[in-house]
């Protein structure tokens, strides 16, 4: 039982991902494109996390902190990007 609601919820957060790379290509406007990579981050880290739980092993828990931390970085500059149309701000007085 246990092994089947794990692969049933497998199922359901890979699905997910895949309706969020539809809004990703399709999505209207450039925020919607930058909440569906942020939730596509979100779904490889409980991916990768059920799949940890199934194979009963702890060494993918480096890998979800990784992923976490650069979805978080990405969600980040992007929205940096959109508020102020650049990453890396160069203010040198001169």
């Amino acid at each position: 039982m246990f092994m089947f609601i794990m692969t049933l919820s497998l199922a359901i957060v890979a699905i997910s991902t895949l309706l969020f790379v539809y809004r990703l290509v399709k999505g209207p406007t450039t925020p919607d494109r930058v909440i569906a990579l942020d939730a596509i981050g979100i779904n490889f880290i409980a991916m990768t996390a059920i799949i940890s739980i199934v194979l009963n092993t702890s060494a993918f828990v480096e890998v979800i902190l990784l992923l976490g931390i650069l979805a978080f970085i990405g969600t980040v500059a992007f929205s940096k990007y959109l508020e102020k149309g650049e990453i890396i701000e160069n203010d040198r007085n001169q």
